[in-house]
């Protein structure tokens, strides 16, 4: 029997799309987990694997010694509270840190290849910039317990000497189909969709900091099939190790991702600038960039979708038909 591959938050955005990627290639011996809701639940439909299983209940498995002799291969860790405007601190700590902690530990003494999803949110503002390097870790001020709590599990990692067996990805501004669940937490391609088909109008956060006029916020956006290869790179070369980024390097303005959508519908831009809510002024990233030099560096060779183009088939081929990622088998 073949070693089982797990998927923690494989319902969710990410980790349903490694689960798509996956099949493509022919692999369905996957363990997914997730705490399940009434709209995640379609990210599955269409997926191949062999069970299924709470989040809870699998942690509470994996304390108990129940998963102690469960032959596995790989633990794509994924799964993760996203909000970074979430009120209770505790809860992060408990379900991003603790949780990620357990299961590292259990990875770890079983030599099984353990990739987790860290998170750009690590960087805050950026002002030490956006190396992956892990000598660069400890400068770091994130903006949001979100990324706190996923910045103390990497400075947990590097301190245990973890980070020289496992993987740690810090995921960008990721976008594309399956990411529907999201609620205020999806890309602003489709909250920028929607506001269209509703109002033929978008309405972007006005800039409160010199340098920078309304809209013209840059963030390094990154396709959802992108970031799915730049995972696999990771669990097909089992020699790499360590903190990488996963993005594109290339930041673009909420303008231009709005142009791109308005264009993919056939009609003219119209932007509406409003102001941004009192909570978010001060956690607010103006500027991300993904340095990808330690990736390449790593053998990864693939292209990324140019930023028009990805955008264009998400509106077209995913979003105004209702599709997800397993209606296509590319």
């Amino acid at each position: 029997m073949k070693k089982i591959i797990i998927v923690t938050g494989g319902a969710g955005f990410i980790g349903s799309a490694i689960v798509w990627k996956l099949n493509i290639e022919g692999i369905d011996n996957i363990f997914i987990v997730d705490e399940i809701d009434n709209v995640k639940w379609k990210n599955l439909v269409g997926l191949k694997f062999i069970d299924y299983i709470e989040k809870d209940d699998f942690l509470n498995n994996i304390v108990n010694g129940k998963y102690n002799n469960l032959k596995v291969d790989t633990i794509f860790h994924m799964g993760a509270c996203s909000s970074t405007t979430y009120p209770d601190a505790k809860y992060y700590i408990k379900n991003n840190f603790e949780y990620t902690k357990v299961l590292c530990e259990y990875a770890v003494k079983r030599e099984i290849r353990f990739i987790y999803a860290s998170s750009a949110a690590t960087y805050g503002e950026g002002t030490f910039g956006f190396s992956d390097e892990e000598d660069k870790l400890e400068v770091l001020r994130p903006l949001n317990m979100y990324g706190y709590s996923k910045h103390l599990f990497d400075l947990w990692a590097k301190n245990k000497g973890y980070l020289k067996k496992i993987v740690g990805l810090k995921y960008f501004n990721v976008y594309g189909p399956n990411e529907y669940h999201k609620a205020d937490m999806r890309s602003f391609v489709v909250k920028a969709y929607e506001q269209i088909k509703s109002n033929c109008v978008v309405r972007l956060f006005k800039s409160y900091r010199d340098g920078y006029k309304d809209g013209e916020q840059l963030r390094d956006f990154i396709y959802i099939k992108d970031a799915v290869e730049m995972t696999l790179h990771f669990y097909r070369n089992r020699n790499l190790h360590g903190i990488y980024n996963i993005g594109t390097g290339e930041p673009h303005s909420f303008n231009q991702l709005v142009f791109a959508v308005f264009k993919s519908l056939g009609l003219k831009p119209n932007i509406e600038y409003i102001d941004m809510p009192q909570n978010i002024k001060n956690q607010y990233q103006y500027y991300t960039k993904a340095e990808m030099k330690k990736l390449y560096s790593s053998g990864y060779n693939k292209k990324i979708y140019d930023f028009d183009t990805a955008i264009d088939e998400y509106v077209k081929k995913y979003i105004s038909q209702n599709k997800y990622l397993a209606d296509y088998k590319e």
